[in-house]
Formats: C-alpha cells, sequence, structure tokens
C-alpha cells in the first residue's frame, strides 16, 4: 500500500559530460517523484541515460543542474556525515553484477554494509534471519560466492540491499546476468517485498518481463522522459506486460510520439 506524501523528489535533473563541442548532454531536465511504497521502473535503449540518472540519485556521480529530494532533504548539500549515512542507511544497492565479495560468506557479504557503518548486530541477526528466510537463501548462508549460482547470489545481494532497512532501494538492471528462470524468482521475491513491508524499490531496466513486476515505470529517451506507464489495480502482469512492449517497440522506431 503506497502512503501519502513524497519520499523522493528529482527536480530538473540535468547532467552534461564535456566542454562546449564536445559536450553530450546525458540528461536533460528530468523532474518526477517517487511515493513510499511505490516499485518505480525506468526504462530506455542504450545511452538514454537511465543508469545516469540513477547514479545521480545513489550520489555516484554530481549532476550538473537540479536537485535530488530525499524527504524534502537536498542530497547535494548533504555534509559529509550527512551523505555517508545516506548511502549507508537510506538507500541500499542492488546491481546487476552482484558485486559480493569472494572472500566472504553469504552471510557475511549481507552483514556487511552494518559492519561498515557500525549499525546494532542484534537487530542485524533477527533481521538477517528474516530476509533469509525471504528470499530462500539460509541453506547458503555459510557457502563463498564461488559456490553458488547466478540466482543464488542476486538473492543473496538482495539481502544485502535491504538489511539496513533503507528508505528506497535502487536497483540498477537487477535480473541482466540471470537466466529467466533464476530472473522471474528474483522479481518475484522483489515485487513480494514491496508489496508485504512496503519498502521503495527504484529499479533500472532493460527487460520488459523484469519491468512488467513495477507498480509504474517511466520511460526515457535522449536524456528526457517522455511517457509513463502505470499498472492497474486488477491489471495483469501479463497485459501489463504487453501495453510495455507496445511502447519498447516506439522506442526502438525512435518515436517520441507514443500514445
Amino acid at each position: 500500500m503506497v502512503k501519502q506524501g513524497k519520499l523522493l523528489e528529482v527536480q530538473d535533473l540535468q547532467k552534461n559530460y564535456g566542454k562546449k563541442n564536445n559536450m553530450t548532454k546525458a540528461l536533460r531536465g528530468i523532474s518526477f517523484d517517487i511515493l513510499p511504497g511505490e516499485f518505480l521502473g525506468i526504462m530506455g535503449p542504450s545511452g538514454s541515460g537511465k543508469t545516469t540518472l540513477l547514479n545521480c540519485i545513489a550520489t555516484i556521480i554530481k549532476p550538473t543542474m537540479g536537485r535530488v529530494l530525499l524527504n524534502g532533504k537536498n542530497i547535494s548539500a548533504f555534509d559529509s556525515e550527512s551523505l555517508a549515512e545516506y548511502r549507508g542507511r537510506r538507500i541500499g544497492y542492488l546491481f546487476q553484477d552482484f558485486a559480493l565479495l569472494d572472500n566472504l560468506t553469504g552471510q557475511e557479504n549481507i552483514l556487511l554494509p552494518l559492519s561498515i557503518h557500525g549499525m546494532d548486530f542484534t537487530k542485524a541477526r533477527a533481521k538477517l534471519s528474516e530476509l533469509a528466510d525471504f528470499f530462500e537463501i539460509t541453506d547458503i548462508l555459510h557457502k563463498f560466492p564461488s559456490q553458488m549460482s547466478g540466482g543464488q547470489k542476486q538473492r543473496v545481494a538482495a539481502a544485502r540491499s535491504l538489511i539496513s532497512d533503507p528508505d528506497i532501494v535502487l536497483a540498477d538492471e537487477p535480473t541482466g546476468a540471470l537466466d529467466t528462470r533464476s530472473a522471474r524468482n528474483l522479481m518475484n521475491k522483489l515485487e513480494g517485498f514491496n508489496r508485504e513491508s512496503g519498502r521503495t524499490i527504484l529499479m533500472v531496466s532493460h527487460d520488459p518481463n523484469a519491468a512488467s513486476f513495477c507498480s509504474r515505470i517511466l520511460f526515457i529517451q535522449d536524456g528526457m522522459i517522455f511517457h509513463e506507464l502505470r499498472r492497474k489495480h486488477d491489471e495483469s502482469r501479463d497485459i501489463f506486460y504487453e501495453r510495455i512492449l507496445q511502447v519498447v517497440a516506439q522506442l526502438g522506431g525512435g518515436s517520441a510520439n507514443v500514445l
């Protein structure tokens, strides 16, 4: 259930690379809001600016212009202490390549953000057990990444992104390195966690199948938002998937006039 109010506000975000004649405009004034409890997808062709957008929100890169507000606070104005808290506690990361440390077990990888940011391990153990049960990884917590399948690695990574109870999870192509079955399993878990816990997720994806699990999708082309799809209350995922494909087909044709 989506709560009232704005969790994240992106206001006229612009990002340029290079200078003058060699300038590339990756983002051209993107604005949108995310409500608490939403599962928002960002889609667009390669080079459209979707990963740049995610990296600006994650504070991995700094926008040229515009603001990103979390609960009304401008993250660009954070001091080093507030920025560390934002990165460590307020947002969770889920990457395409899992980003697990090979010399740590599944359990140690999941708990790593807590040890880095000095969080309460008593609460962490309880949260670890809850997440391991939900993502069905209890039996591999003692294993190292080299002993896990791709799907298992990504479910461990998903648990790690949620262990600190972040306000929002940023997922960058989370199914990109997975086979079809593992991708569907992961998306079912993320959608279920979003629905049951109200955790907000912002996911960048090129995969219409993965995007069909979202409640809303923004389509980006040439650094601008040109279309939005909302999943209707009683709409099946299959029908939403077909609507996504229609917009993706228009994207492929380069049309900016999508109905």
